[in-house]
This record gives structure tokens, sequence and C-alpha cells, in this order.
């Protein structure tokens, strides 16, 4: 009967429940990279001051996951990359940007900071994705339940990493700084690839995305005199999984972002630290039975549950 109308059926990724899903589990599966990331570091016997094996470390990471997805996009589409050549140049830049700049910041900001200080400065990146999508979309707009549903997740995010850490105020601007640009990347070039998936299929846009700038990471990683070697059982199987969890998070968040509101997504980014600290205890041995992450765990989904109320008004 809707067709008969001419009204086109939502689809199903707009859906509260399947949204929280998704989204959660990207989430949980971005929260697993850092004790595998950590994890990984070790089996490849790559020291904590190296920076350019871990941008070439990072760079196997997404050429293979990038790969991993326009194989995909092969197979079961079984089209041609028929794309133009501003197309082309769209993806490039998405990928230079959204994988290669992003990680570049990222992974020299946390090396220069604390864990607790840079899993909280990078939770700005959802007020960034908010604010941003204020301003680009007519529909997206800011109200009091977004600031409100923002601040309690924030509020989340600092309680689960809360320690005496917290209590010096310094600031480093390669540390600190580096973090919130790479947040502020992540954010503008989130909000880019739901404008390219509105013309490309999500499995192309991520999967050149993630393509590009893993080659971007791995040649700067190069030639700063890193090198990724010690290949065994174990750390060949914890880059697979860095492989695979990349594609999935990277690919069902764009197509979330490509049928929602920017804002009603980006908040579920509270959860990566909290899962990140949760998974961190599981696998590296840390104490998980602590009140302080059952009251993040609240505030967060307490936070995300007004900010997709104030998003579906």
């Amino acid at each position: 009967m809707n067709e008969i109308q001419g009204i086109e059926k939502p689809h199903r990724l707009t859906d509260p429940l399947v949204v929280t899903l998704v989204a959660s589990l990207c989430c949980l599966l971005w929260g697993s990279a850092f004790p595998s990331i950590k994890l990984g570091y070790i089996a490849f016997n790559i020291m904590p001051e190296d920076i350019g094996s871990k941008f070439v470390f990072a760079g196997y990471r997404f050429i293979l996951a990038g790969l991993l997805l326009l194989t995909l996009y092969r197979l079961i589409r079984k089209r041609k990359f028929a794309l133009s050549g501003r197309q082309w140049t769209s993806l490039t830049m998405l990928g230079v940007m959204q994988t290669g700049l992003q990680y570049m910041f990222f992974y020299i900001g946390v090396s220069n900071t604390t864990g607790v200080k840079g899993s909280i400065v990078n939770a700005t990146a959802t007020f960034f994705s908010v604010v941003l999508a204020h301003f680009l979309y007519q529909n997206d707009k800011l109200s009091s339940k977004k600031v409100i549903g923002c601040v309690l997740g924030f509020i989340g995010v600092i309680i689960v990493n809360f320690n005496t850490d917290l209590l010096s105020f310094s600031v480093s601007f390669t540390g600190e700084g580096f973090v919130i640009a790479a947040a502020f990347i992540f954010s503008i070039t989130a909000i880019y690839a739901k404008h390219l998936t509105s013309s490309m299929d999500v499995l192309v846009v991520t999967g050149f995305s993630l393509f590009v700038g893993g080659l971007t990471l791995a040649m700067l990683g190069l030639l700063l005199g890193g090198q990724v070697t010690h290949f065994t059982l174990e750390s060949t199987s914890n880059l697979v999984y860095l492989v695979l969890l990349s594609s999935a998070a990277f690919c069902l968040w764009n197509m979330l972002l490509k049928y929602n509101k920017v804002g009603k997504v980006s908040v579920y980014n509270f959860l990566i630290p909290v899962f990140g600290s949760l998974l961190s205890a599981v696998f590296l041995g840390e104490s998980i039975m602590e009140l302080k992450n059952l009251v993040a765990l609240l505030f967060v989904s307490i936070g995300i549950y007004i900010v997709n109320r104030a998003s579906s008004a």
C-alpha cells in the first residue's frame, strides 16, 4: 500500500532498536581494539617509543581491512569499480584524512599522554560531531536534551577512567592536543563519509578509505624506519582480528550514518572507552568488578537515551 501511495518504506537501519544494537556492536569492536593493539605490540615486539613500527602495524591492519571490504563488494555486488575521476579523488581524500591523518595524530598523541587522559580527551569526538551536524543539517539541530545527553555521556567516560592522574591538569600539545585533533578529524570525515555514501556503495567508500589510509600510514612508518617482521601464530592471529573488527565496525558505522542523523549515531561513541576499559580488564588481567564501571555505563546509557529521544522528536 505504501508503494502505491509513493511513500518510501523506512530503511531497517533507522529502527531505534537496530541502531542501538548495531552502534553498540561497533563500539564494542572498537573498544576491543585497545587491548588487542596493546597485545599486538607485545606479540610483534614493538617498543612503546617506536612510532614508525606502530604506523606500519596500523597500516597493515587498515590495508588488509580495506582489501577485505573491496573483495566483498566484488563478490556480493558482482560489479566493477565504475567510479568517476571526482569520486576517486573524494575517496582518496577521505582515506588520507579519516584513516591516515586521524591515526597519525592519535598514535603520536596517545604516546605522549596517559591512557586515562587520552581516552577521555578522545571522547570529545562526540561533541564535535553533534556541533558540526547542527551547522550542516537542518534536521539535526542542537537542543538542550542533546547537550544534557552528551554531558552525561562524557561524565560516564570520566568516571570509567577516573584515577589520581586526573588530578594533574597538565596539557601537552603533542599529547592531549594531538588526541583532540584526531577526534576533530574523525568527526569531520565521518560526516564527509555520510555525504559520499549518498551516491556510492558503503562497501566501496569504507573499503577505499581504509585501504588508502592504511597505505599512507604504512609508507610513513617505513620512512620513519619502522618495521613489523615478528610474524608468529599469536601475532598473526592478533592482526587478523584487528583487520576483521576494523572492516566490520567502520562499514556498519558508515551504514548507520547513511540512514540516520549524525547526532543520533555519534553519541554511541561514549561507549568505546567504557567497553575498552572493561575488555582491557578482561584480557590484560585487570580488575573488572569495580563500582565505577557500572556507574560509568549507567551515565553513558542515560546520555545515549536522552540524545536519541531528542533526535526522534
